[in-house]
């Protein structure tokens, strides 16, 4: 009888015994240099111990087995000499091997070595243990094979028998009808169904938890697709799928003024003091209206947490000057000004050396300009702009005449970017009938950024539910192993912790990045971000027993293409502003160590409930003593806007399954000249052109900018890098603006008698000009009424000279490129340009290569 048995004892207990041998093992002969009649001839038998010469001869080995090859005969019977000894195993163990010579090689099948007396009798040979008297092989093990040699999974597990299961039990009744059913057949004598007895109550304890898990099924399977899941964090992995990453909405920002008391020169309000972030409250009816700073840790703080106050904290430290509480413009004496729209400078009465480049101050109105009454100002007129330079200086016509080094009346000249120009007039001084208004609109400083949020640091209860990563949980273990052998040890496989913590209390603050070391570049740039780049407003410190220190996890947008030694995390937010944080697996971003605790650092607070109106914003929150006494009032003269909600389930579900199929690629020309206008506002057009250089193909970008904008180094850097994402490899890109092409109009005009010739000019002028007019049209030639290859006709310009009160007739003589002769367009009634060329005609005696506007004037006074 042939027994299977994970512990093989007995080749030990032979090797033990006093003069018991048997076989070890055997090798078979394959040289691939010998001939191929010879090739797994001879076979080299290995025993426990040394062979007695003369002990094996060629009638006490035979051979059996064979599917194709049989009768496979031993012709030769030798003993091993040191040098012939194989490699396996490594030393002198000659005396324990024979060489067993055959006729004939077997086939692919399974042979048997047998020790026997003779072939009359089969029993081993005196000495030889009869267990260990023979071994099966194989002639082909040295053979070539793309498998493994290990035995497969030919042992099957016994299934067990299906049950009859009636798939049309789905909820507590019917799986309680379905149990007491199958238990009046096992146990037909037990009729007991009253509620209280132990077997009744067993069956509805199970079907409890069936319906229970048969609920969970379902949820699963409507969880499974974007069309029919119902929890949000489901939706946003949905469409994670195609690319499109679902919102969580983004928090509001605004600038507030802080106002401080006399005397204070270079007082320093920070973020952080004390740990605790500096943080600005909105108005609530709680406190006094003459209470405008307190501490953290007072009963003004907690009485206005409680009443719903909006908590906005500073996203940049500010120095705190008495003299920029507010500041007045100087008009040089002038009176009835403004600062036209578009304006990028002004003067300020009096000396601030400490304004500098880069801060941000806010002009607004504070009163109106026909009644000088607080009241009447106008909310919208309030602009914040970012100084680009502070230049000290002096009106010397209103110094002290007496004294000549006297240098005269201190102002300071400040200028600010183009981004930040004024979108609107603004009133400095007016008058209404004998009564004037001087300061209707004054500078605003002490100005500093804040966002919506408030932040909680965790210092002895950690935020996190639960904050402690747990132990693998053994019933989840699962079992790894070949089913080839049952003496083979199952592995165990542990199940990594389940652990996806829930944040405390939400909903958690989305924020876009902002660089507080930057320096500022525009009060506009400040307020406008993507909401692809908002990102969590949360850290994440674990803390190990086993290591000294903690480590920091940062958010992420998602854990694809994140390597395994990275430590962050997704926050995901449910539709009633839950938040759970899922880590990684150590392929994609970090596992948490089991039994370590996380701390987090926080801010709560997102979405439209940010945007609060104008002068909203009360009380200033610090721990700092010296800004306690003399900070006096805090305001945001500006509303908060950029709070935006989280994108619904219902929107994701729309947008989603479009938005893969957006053009992410710029591969014609025309998809690198729309990418160009999508980047910058200001390109109001772009056109491309496809070149070999000599060395590759480039892509030559030409944009049409607006007025506001110049194509400088600086423009082509920032246009460069927009594109770069498009770029298709192996194409160059390039940068530059169009080409103009400047004309020359020569224009006769008869005027209408009775009109003053020079008064007919002038409105010619303005009308042929480049410039906006004062009734908020344009000039025919201002530059944003041209754009690359566009056509100049000739019947235009008469209509438009037609209509100006005064002429009578009109007749156009020259109409060519500037200072080129073969260009007449009066024949074709137009003048064509290239697709790369844009017309201009500025008629400025400054720049007389910008095109030149001539006209003659007939009749008339």
């Amino acid at each position: 009888m042939n027994y299977s048995c994970c512990n093989n004892s007995r080749r030990d207990a032979v090797k033990a015994h006093p003069y018991l041998n048997g076989i070890d093992f055997l090798e078979v002969l394959d040289n691939p240099a010998d001939p191929f009649d010879k090739r797994q001839t001879t076979l080299f038998v290995h025993f426990l111990k040394p062979v007695a010469a003369g002990s094996l001869e060629v009638k006490n080995i035979i051979i059996t087995g064979g599917d194709r090859v049989q009768h496979v005969k031993v012709t030769e019977v030798t003993f091993v000499s040191p040098a012939d000894t194989p490699f396996s195993p490594p030393g002198d163990y000659s005396k324990n091997i024979i060489a067993v010579k055959v006729n004939a090689a077997g086939d692919f099948s399974t042979y048997t070595l047998k020790l026997v007396q003779d072939a009359e009798h089969l029993l081993p040979p005196a000495g030889f243990d009869p267990v260990l008297s023979a071994v099966d092989f194989s002639f082909k093990v040295l053979c070539t094979s793309d498998f493994d040699c290990k035995p497969g999974c030919d042992c099957e597990e016994e299934q067990p028998p299906v049950p009859s299961i009636n798939y049309l039990a789905k909820d507590y009744a019917s799986f309680r009808q379905l149990m007491l059913d199958r238990m009046a057949l096992l146990l037909p004598s037990w009729t007991e169904r009253h509620p209280a007895d132990l077997g009744v109550a067993l069956v509805e304890l199970l079907a409890y938890t069936g319906d229970y898990l048969s609920y969970k099924q379902d949820a699963i399977a409507t969880e499974a697709y974007l069309g029919t899941a119902r929890r949000r964090v489901s939706v946003r992995r949905h469409v994670r799928l195609v690319d499109y990453f679902m919102s969580d909405g983004c928090n509001a920002r605004t600038w507030v003024q802080v106002k401080v008391g006399d005397g204070v020169f270079g007082l320093q309000l920070n973020r952080q003091n004390n740990g605790f972030a500096t943080s600005i409250l909105s108005r609530v009816k709680t406190l006094p209206n003459d209470t405008s700073v307190f501490n953290p840790d007072s009963q003004e703080y907690q009485s206005a947490i409680n009443a719903g106050a909006q908590v906005f904290e500073l996203m940049q430290d500010v120095t705190l000057y008495t003299d920029h509480n507010q500041i007045e413009f100087y008009t040089w004496g002038d009176s009835e000004c403004c600062l036209p729209k578009g304006a990028t400078s002004a003067t300020l009465n009096g000396s601030f050396p400490n304004l500098k480049p880069g801060q941000v101050v806010i002009l607004k109105e504070i009163a109106g300009p026909q009644t000088g009454a607080a009241e009447d100002a106008d909310p919208s007129h309030c602009y914040a702009v970012c100084l680009t330079s502070v230049t000290l200086s002096h009106d010397p016509l209103y110094g002290n005449i007496a004294s000549p080094a006297d240098p005269g009346l201190d102002v300071t000249e400040i200028t600010w970017s183009n981004a930040d120009a004024l979108p609107a007039p603004l009133c400095i001084s007016s008058r209404n009938g004998t009564n004037s208004y001087n300061n209707t609109s004054v500078v605003l400083g002490n100005i500093v950024l804040t966002d919506y949020g408030l932040t909680i640091t965790d210092t002895n209860t950690s935020s996190l539910i639960p904050s402690m990563v747990p132990e693998a949980n053994p019933a989840l273990d699962s079992l790894a192993g070949s089913c080839g052998s049952h003496c083979e040890q199952p592995v165990v496989v542990h199940t990594p912790p389940r652990f996806r913590p829930q944040l405390a209390r939400g909903p958690l603050t989305q924020a876009a990045p902002f660089d507080v070391k930057a320096a500022v570049t525009s009060a506009t740039a400040c307020m406008q971000w993507a909401l692809k780049d908002v990102i969590p407003a949360i850290t994440l410190t674990q803390y190990d027993p086993a290591v000294h220190g903690g480590v920091t996890w940062h958010p992420l947008r998602d854990l694809l293409y994140i390597n395994g030694d990275t430590p962050g995390f997704v926050a995901e937010v449910e539709s009633d502003g839950s938040t759970f944080l899922r880590f990684g697996n150590d392929l994609q971003g970090m596992r948490p160590i089991t039994g370590s605790e996380f701390v987090a650092n926080y801010r709560i607070g997102n979405g439209a409930m940010g945007n609060v109106g104008a002068n909203s914003l009360a009380y200033l929150v610090t721990r700092d003593t010296a800004v306690l006494t003399h900070v006096h009032a805090v305001a945001n003269p500006m509303p908060a806007h950029g709070g935006v909600e989280p994108e619904s389930i219902e929107q994701a579900r729309q947008n989603a399954p479009q938005a893969f199929r957006t053009q992410e690629r710029a591969v014609t020309a025309d998809d690198y000249a729309s990418f160009a206008e999508k980047s910058n506002p200001n390109i109001q057009e772009a056109v491309c052109t496809f070149r070999w250089t000599g060395s590759w193909r480039t892509a030559f970008v030409s944009v049409d900018p607006t007025p506001v904008l110049k194509v400088d180094d600086e423009f082509k850097t920032g246009l460069l890098s927009s594109l770069e994402p498009y770029r298709m490899a192996g194409m160059d890109l390039d940068v530059d603006g169009p080409v103009y092409v400047s004309l020359e109009i020569n224009m006769t005009v008869c005027v209408t008698a009775g009109y003053f010739a020079n008064d007919v000019k002038a409105a010619l002028l303005n009308l042929f000009s480049n410039r906006k007019l004062s009734n908020g049209k344009t000039g025919v030639f201002f530059p944003d009424n041209f754009s690359f290859g566009q056509t100049v006709y000739l019947s235009p310009l008469y209509a438009a000279a037609q209509d100006v009160p005064g002429v009578d007739f009109v007749q156009i003589t020259t109409f060519r490129r500037q200072d080129d002769v073969t260009s007449n367009g009066i024949p074709d009634g137009k003048l064509e340009l290239n697709r790369l060329e844009i017309a201009r005609l500025d008629n400025d005696p400054n720049f007389p290569d910008r095109g030149i506007f001539k006209l003659t004037m007939n009749g008339g006074k």
